[in-house]
């Protein structure tokens, strides 16, 4: 039986991670594996520091959806790949990658997986996680600041000049394409109920 590929997208700090967490850990006796598509951010050690801050990461060119796709083709085939691993404090890769062998359940999770039609084409199931503009900001802000090391200067500009514009045109119109939209501003339990039980059945057979 191939994986099944669930496609998990939503605004930067909508609670993508924590759904799939939600979910991941409902299904413990299940073999599950999560790829990040923002490990797929482009190589870019040909660039200097300052030109890296630069880079528009919201934007679907700064990723490499083409690796991307190449290794979710592999999977589905039963094959392993090697995943890059991407640093946010030197935006950039890491020289060290990770290897992955295909399991049962494949969530591959990023703002952009539902913007591009292939990448939307190797799901099973495409999942939106939908929340309020302003906890999105608040959380990316916290998050940024303790766990990138940002300041909160960068931070804010960064959202302003292109999380923001970008999330507008690329990220939230990809929502159409969702099979299943999750409203995340409060507690999503239902929406979590139901996903465990979906997958449970499709990896039965009953789907």
């Amino acid at each position: 039986m191939k994986p099944l590929i669930i496609a998990i997208a939503g605004g930067s700090a909508s609670g993508k991670t924590t759904v799939v967490k939600e979910i991941v850990d409902r299904l413990k006796s299940i073999d599950i594996t999560v790829i990040c598509h923002d490990d797929y951010y482009k190589d870019q050690t040909h660039l200097t520091m300052e030109e890296r801050v630069k880079t528009n990461y919201d934007h679907p060119s700064s990723l490499d959806n083409e690796l991307f796709v190449e290794h979710l083709h592999k999977l589905l085939n039963g094959e392993s790949i090697e995943k890059p691993i991407y640093d946010f404090v030197t935006h950039n890769r890491k020289k060290e990658t990770l290897s992955l062998k295909p399991t049962k359940v494949i969530f591959i999770e990023g703002i952009l997986v539902l913007e591009e039609k292939k990448i939307r084409d190797c799901a099973d199931v495409k999942i939106f996680v939908k929340s309020d503009e302003d906890i999105r900001f608040i959380r990316r802000l916290k998050r940024d600041i303790d766990e990138r090391g940002r300041s909160m200067d960068a931070v804010i500009n960064q959202y302003l000049s292109t999380v923001k514009p970008m999330f507008n045109k690329y990220v939230n119109p990809s929502s159409r394409y969702a099979d299943i939209i999750i409203p995340n501003d409060n507690k999503h339990d239902v929406a979590v109920d139901f996903l465990v039980a979906k997958i449970k059945d499709i990896l039965n057979g009953n789907d």
